[in-house]
């Protein structure tokens, strides 16, 4: 664990991200995507397939999916595209995906427009989190839309006392209103709510509204630059939970 010398422990809150901190976002997405092209004879998990419609792999679809979504968010972000919440943009990114392998059955492509309501959590989120829980208050805080983020909850096993959505200041993170949210939901100072997340992008809009920061390590994610300092820089949860409630 690594932490700032200044750290100050007197964290009142902690708020999580939850799409790729703790659910594998990539995984499931992938797992998705292969259920898809299998079952209609698209593509191949580990490059194109011969006689699949577009010669496309999963990994090829699962950039078309990501290129689509951060796309619009990035559009909604900069006020070019009206507020869609991610359930919307989720269906767009499959049709899409549809479209460059194919795919005709619309059961099919529904279900993975609803891919982000089951992704898998990592090894240690339920504990890390269960443990955090009995000495914070713990929220989560989501660009996933409230529809998503209530099944990934229950899919996941991730118990929050809070569970926030950017829909409800109908915004994606970075904007300062998704965190103020947080803050607001959490009635304290920002200077006491500790946001974790697997992505440095994340943690830097946090910090511009206050708010203490943990960067946790995941196999995919958006790492620290040379030039981030974030309070804490941990391998797992295990290892911020012994961190935070040592103190």
């Amino acid at each position: 664990m690594r932490g700032t010398d200044d750290v100050d422990i007197e964290i009142q809150a902690v708020v999580f991200d939850v799409l790729g901190t703790m659910v594998d976002e990539t995984g499931g997405l992938r797992a998705a995507l292969s259920e898809a092209v299998s079952t209609s004879g698209g593509a191949s998990v580990d490059g194109p397939s011969g006689g699949a419609p577009g010669g496309v792999s999963v990994g090829q679809l699962l950039t078309v999916w990501r290129e689509h979504v951060e796309r619009e968010q990035r559009r909604i972000e900069e006020g070019r595209r009206a507020y869609a919440n991610s359930e919307v943009v989720d269906r767009e990114a499959a049709e899409r995906v549809a479209e460059r392998a194919g795919l005709s059955d619309p059961l099919a492509i529904g279900r993975l427009a609803g891919a982000s309501q089951r992704l898998r959590p990592w090894g240690d989120s339920a504990a890390g989190l269960a443990r955090m829980a009995g000495r914070f208050p713990v929220l989560g805080l989501s660009h996933a839309s409230r529809g998503t983020l209530l099944r990934l909850n229950a899919y996941a096993g991730l118990r929050w006392h809070q569970a926030l959505s950017g829909e409800d200041v109908r915004a994606y993170k970075p904007a300062p209103g998704v965190y103020r949210l947080a803050i607001e939901a959490a009635g304290c100072p920002a200077e006491r709510v500790l946001m974790v997340a697997a992505h440095a992008w994340d943690l830097r809009g946090a910090q511009a509204v206050g708010m203490r920061t943990a960067y946790v390590q995941r196999p995919v994610g958006d790492p620290p630059r040379s030039g981030d300092s974030f309070d804490w820089q941990v391998e797992g949860l295990e290892e911020l939970a012994d961190v935070l409630t040592a103190a």
